[in-house]
């Protein structure tokens, strides 16, 4: 089991431990307010941060995943082994420009690579205040530096104590795991701490514990059940669950949500520092903290009386505070917005604008101040608000945020403006959003749309990103083919409008074609305006506004695009700009798109013409194959099978080239065609295997193939096979039982030319099973491929029936059951080859 499965199960291990104490003590040796730990993934050249400290997750999943070759700061630390040291957000636009505009806000940050012996396993970051230069942040450094050396230390330790297991241990696979920084604390008289060990059930704090929850020292018997009864009576199962879990090492990845005694809301935090295994028949002290967000002083203090709203957040989003004015404004009842995420109790919040804001103020320490729309609660049946804007303000502190909510009067804009409304003469730092937000955006779609590869992806990348990002709410995409422009996508216009413009030749006169041919985009704030400019145009609706965006890439035409807005709406310049970058980023999406479409269509119809069309006979063998292309990527790859003739039996082989794509494909068909040569002239399985080994040297030097190839006498049941870094076969025998056919084997093909692959023997009985696979059908992301092995066995063992009478459909119904589930999922990472083989006790008649 990896590291990274372990932590998805639940259990945080002895991994998640070390990166969690490595965050939370450089953030205190930098000097910084947040931090965490990029850790090496089971996918190749991709980092994922496995704990986040001092943030809330949600905001910052964009950056949650990097490719070491991107330009990022994470991705050369880890790359290139060095420190990258970022003092202020001028330094990090001079050296890295795309992080900058990505997260444009007035902050330093240090990175420093861990590196274990001669393996680095990730990077420690820490992001801090801006400070003036480098000199300012080295004595910081050098005790970062210290850190990341005893946790590569310490990694490389954890590794090698698992070295006997599949894959790498160290390495992190799900969602960061986010926890409080050692300096985030809550208000004197809100908080109290306590420490309760399980090996003596003793349950010890100072005054702060017994002032909050109300009882004198000599009252209180200092047991876990003593503490859940105070803290939370309606809710000691609840509490005392936690304790447990929190002891055996599974503390809750959230604070609790605890009703107190009056039925006001508390928070309870666990966790547990422990580094070491478990106790014998005891767990690991519990650390905790009971958060009343209610009490004195802040719930008796002004605050609750004040004509505005204001609600207070700790660093990972937690509502700690709210008066009655702001649950009023936000709309929802105050006991459902404590000890939530905002993003939670307030889903509406949960919006690019409100994002943006919340990442500036975190990352900057500098208050922000924006505009927000509420949702129409009239739709609700409730009271319409006064007004449908608020004025929001965000001032950020060291361990928790105070927001300020008021109504207020919008002018006509977008809904989740891009640029943070600055309040005029705040006495605030300039945090720097002002000049870089505009940049935001396009980082943000550039990324999305590096993982789409299809038109249909694209246009769904733009739909999610682009449209919310200016409260659009339609999309129409079309793209050139032979001087005409068709229909790729459309979203939210009326059923059927848009069919009388599909196929429109260049020569029409519609926004949508001019904008192409001119190059320029074209805005309309009104649909009025819009009926001016190009009367008897059909409109969709009488009120709105239209985007028409010429979709351009290297000089070349690729489409147009079309942005619907329900309300009438001005562009400003910046916003005309930012779209115009946009298109241009969707305008090479979609020509890479095209490329892809084409060279997917070529690369099927080779590897379709490869595949055998029928498979050798003989009248005591029955054989039956199956091949299904990846759903990711090219798609199809070079998973190959074939039985030929050879001598007075048959040979089977089946074989994995590296790769998706034509080069897969195109090699796969020179394997197959060197190895069927190789058993039309009955040569011994080691022969074949070398000799296709030396061809493929030759042929593509760096390329590699898997293999499994059998020579079966039908007549004694006398199998051999040679096997060169591929998964062994499996057996069935009449019976119905199954058993993995170990056999030794070499290195893949195409590696070593002086390889030798060993022969082994099987006596195969009459109305047995062969069964040969490639690890498309075994390997799954994240899990070990002896379980999918394993997973086949059974499924073959319940195929039903023997080799003679296998149940319906034959051998071919035995094939389409054993790929049933991979057939109809709609995420196949890897391509499915299966081969299957049934030998007769008398011959008979092949279908």
């Amino acid at each position: 089991m990896t590291g990274s499965a372990e932590r998805e199960k639940g259990t945080p291990g002895r991994l998640a431990e070390l990166l969690i104490d490595a965050s939370t003590e450089a953030i205190d040796a930098a000097g910084g307010h947040s931090g965490g730990v990029y850790l090496r993934s089971s996918t190749p050249g991709l980092l994922r941060l496995g704990v986040l400290a001092g943030l809330p997750g949600p905001l910052f999943r964009p950056w949650g995943r990097l490719h070491v070759d991107s330009k990022f700061p994470v991705a050369d630390a880890y790359r290139l082994g060095v420190h990258v040291v970022l003092p202020n957000a001028t330094e990090t636009m001079r050296r890295y420009p795309q992080f900058a505009a990505s997260l444009p806000f007035q902050f330093g940050s240090q990175y420093v690579p861990v590196i274990g012996g001669s393996t680095t396993y990730g990077v420690l970051t820490v992001l801090r205040p801006s400070a003036a230069d480098t000199t300012e942040v080295l004595s910081g450094l050098d005790r970062m530096t210290r850190l990341a050396e005893e946790l590569g230390r310490a990694l490389a330790e954890l590794e090698d104590e698992h070295k006997d297991e599949d894959g790498p241990y160290v390495a992190w696979d799900g969602e960061p795991v986010c926890v409080r920084t050692t300096a985030t604390h809550h208000p004197e008289g809100r908080m109290a701490r306590f420490v309760w060990d399980p090996r003596t059930a003793a349950v010890t704090g100072d005054g702060s514990l017994h002032a909050l929850l109300g009882v004198e020292p000599a009252e209180f018997p200092g047991t876990a059940q003593a503490l859940a009864d105070v803290v939370a009576p309606g809710d000691t199962y609840q509490v005392m669950a936690a304790l447990r879990a929190t002891a055996a090492g599974k503390p809750p990845p959230l604070p609790l949500r605890v009703r107190a005694a009056d039925g006001s809301a508390r928070l309870l935090d666990l966790w547990t520092p422990a580094t070491g295994p478990l106790s014998p028949g005891g767990g690991y002290p519990v650390s905790g903290v009971v958060v009343d967000p209610g009490s004195a002083p802040m719930a008796d203090s002004v605050a609750d009386l004040l004509p505005d709203g204001v609600f207070c957040l700790d660093r990972l989003g937690l509502v700690t505070y709210a008066n009655p004015r702001a649950a009023q404004l936000l709309g929802r009842p105050r006991e459902e917005l404590l000890g939530r995420p905002l993003w939670e109790g307030v889903p509406w919040l949960n919006q690019i604008g409100c994002e943006d804001q919340l990442r500036g103020a975190l990352l900057s320490l500098g208050p922000v101040h924006f505009h927000v729309r509420r949702p129409d609660e009239r739709e609700q049946g409730q009271e319409p608000y006064q007004s449908d804007w608020l004025a929001m303000a965000v001032h950020p502190g060291q361990d928790r945020l105070t927001c300020t909510v008021a109504p207020s009067t919008r002018v006509s804009g977008p809904p989740l403006p891009l640029v943070p409304v600055r309040a005029d003469g705040d006495g605030g730092p300039d945090n720097g959003v002002t000049s870089l937000a505009p940049l935001y955006r396009p980082i943000v779609l550039a990324i999305a749309l590096t993982e789409a590869v299809t038109a249909r992806q694209v246009s769904a990348v733009v739909m999610k990103e682009l449209l919310p990002a200016f409260g659009g709410r339609r999309l129409a995409i079309y793209l050139l083919q032979e001087r005409h422009l068709y229909l790729a996508w459309e979203t939210g216009f009326p059923q059927g409008f848009l069919a009388p413009f599909d196929g429109v030749g260049l020569d029409a006169r519609l926004p949508g074609v001019e904008t192409l041919t001119t190059g320029r985009p074209l805005f309309f704030d009104s649909m009025q305006q819009l009926a001016d400019a190009y009367p008897g145009i059909p409109l969709d609706a009488e009120e709105g506004a239209r985007a028409f965006l010429p979709l351009i890439a290297s000089g070349r035409p690729v489409g147009s695009a079309i942005l619907g807005f329900d309300r009438s709406r001005s562009f400003s310049g910046e916003e005309r700009a930012v779209l115009t970058a946009l298109a241009g980023l969707i305008a090479h999406a979609m020509e890479k798109a095209q490329r892809y479409d084409s060279e997917a269509a070529l690369a099927r119809g080779l590897q379709q013409a490869l595949l055998p069309r029928r498979l050798s006979a003989h009248p005591q063998v029955e054989t039956a194959g199956r091949y299904l292309p990846g759903t990711q990527g090219m798609e199809v790859g070079g998973d190959w099978y074939d039985v030929v003739e050879a001598g007075d039996g048959l040979a089977l082989v089946i074989g994995d080239v590296q790769g998706h794509g034509v080069q897969a494909a195109a090699t796969m068909g020179q394997l197959r065609s060197a190895v069927r040569a190789f058993a039309l002239g009955d040569r011994p399985p080691d022969e074949v295997m070398s000799g296709t080994n030396h061809l493929l040297i030759d042929l593509d030097p760096g390329q590699f193939a898997s293999c499994c190839y059998l020579r079966l006498d039908p007549a004694s049941g006398l199998v051999r096979v040679a096997r060169a870094g591929h998964p062994p076969p499996l057996i069935r025998t009449p019976d119905g039982r199954t058993r993995v056919w170990d056999i030794p084997g070499g290195v893949v093909l195409g590696v070593d030319p002086h390889a030798q692959y060993p022969v082994a023997e099987l006596q195969l009985e009459p109305d047995s099973i062969l069964a040969l696979y490639t690890d498309g059908l075994v390997e799954r992301p994240g899990c070990d491929i002896d379980d999918g092995i394993a997973a086949l066995r059974v499924a073959l063992a319940k195929a039903g029936g023997s080799a003679a009478r296998p149940g319906g459909g034959g051998l071919g119904g035995v094939a389409d059951r054993l790929t049933a589930t991979a057939r109809h999922a709609a995420d196949r990472p890897d391509d499915i080859a299966l081969l299957l083989a049934a030998r007769r006790a008398k011959p008979g008649r092949h279908p």
